[in-house]
């Protein structure tokens, strides 16, 4: 099945690289120019099979509509080319990315899946309601941030299909953390820049004091040295992580790694880790900054103690869902 995958953000690399090794070689990727995307894509040797790769700019800030419009139409004219040889897309995959899924539509590639675990991205949704033929949420999205959205695709007749999991748990691993915490304890800071759709509205600063006594290992959005494909046991070598991340911090304690939030970011895969019982502490704007640094310090101690849940079968259930196979 020729299909094209469309990698947006640096998660969704790792999510799909399992399914695009499964898949054709005539298969075509669609990838955003962020520094961190084209990190895993430019040390990708071994890890992902080369695929012809269409890149394109991502559409924040000011002109952030004529470079949506580019964006399409750089992409509606590399899938066009791409099918030039007589074999055409069977298929396109995309996360939280609609644009694609619209030129798809009107180039008549028959199964369009839209995947989502962020329930805020109401234009995402909306861009995507009536391009996408599958969507796929996990069973844990709060519809009451949605906006209605959920039910609006099921208005449209959008075939919907949900996960038992987070994404975390299709591309992850549990992987082995340190139990004793040194002295001082050593910890992974991860700082965004702050231009991404939601950050207005969501980013926090981490407090000074918070960062004093600890010994600090910094992988800041697009600033992070290291091999980007080794980022999670990176993590799992820390005492725990501090991030203003979501996705950072769902990575992280899904390995079982004490993690602060920084962030007032609402998303239903956060009160899921923490109902069950995953290491993650929230520091909001209504919070007590003492109060929740005491938490979060108690809980470096406290690894060793840790009765993590059973890893569900979310990838093979994500495998099945959109119909390919699993190659690790």
């Amino acid at each position: 099945m020729r299909t094209c995958w469309v990698f947006d953000h640096p998660a969704h690399v790792r999510l799909l690289a399992p399914f695009l090794r499964s898949g054709t070689a005539h298969d075509v990727i669609i990838a955003t120019n962020r520094p961190e995307v084209r990190q895993l894509m430019e040390s990708s040797e071994g890890v992902l099979p080369r695929r012809q790769t269409i890149w394109v700019e991502r559409p924040v800030g000011k002109g952030r509509f004529r470079t949506a419009w580019n964006r399409m139409r750089t992409v509606r004219q590399g899938l066009r080319e791409a099918a030039k040889n007589g074999q055409g897309f069977e298929r396109i995959v995309a996360v939280g990315a609609p644009l694609e899924l619209r030129v798809a539509k009107k180039l008549g590639i028959p199964q369009r899946w839209y995947i989502s675990d962020t329930e805020i991205n109401h234009l995402s949704h909306k861009l995507a309601r009536n391009a996408a033929t599958d969507a796929l949420f996990p069973i844990h999205w709060d519809e009451s941030i949605d906006g209605g959205w959920l039910k609006k695709f099921n208005q449209k007749k959008v075939n919907i299909h949900r996960l038992n999991g987070l994404h975390g748990h299709v591309h992850l691993r549990p992987q082995l953390r340190p139990i004793q915490v040194q002295d001082p304890p050593s910890l992974v800071v991860r700082r965004l820049q702050g231009n991404g759709i939601h950050d207005s509205d969501e980013i926090l600063e981490i407090p000074e004091k918070i960062l004093e006594g600890i010994e600090i290992t910094y992988a800041d959005e697009s600033k992070y040295g290291g091999d980007p494909w080794q980022f999670i046991t990176m993590l799992s070598q820390h005492n725990g992580v501090i991030t203003q991340s979501v996705t950072v911090a769902s990575e992280s304690v899904l390995m079982g790694i004490p993690t602060l939030l920084v962030s007032d970011a609402k998303r239903g895969f956060l009160d899921r880790l923490e109902s069950d019982g995953y290491p993650l502490f929230r520091l909001t704007s209504q919070s007590n900054v003492e109060e929740i640094q005491a938490q979060f310090l108690a809980g470096l101690f406290l690894t060793e103690a840790l009765d993590l849940p059973e890893w569900p079968d979310a990838q093979q259930q994500f495998a099945d869902f959109i119909g390919s196979e699993l190659i690790d």
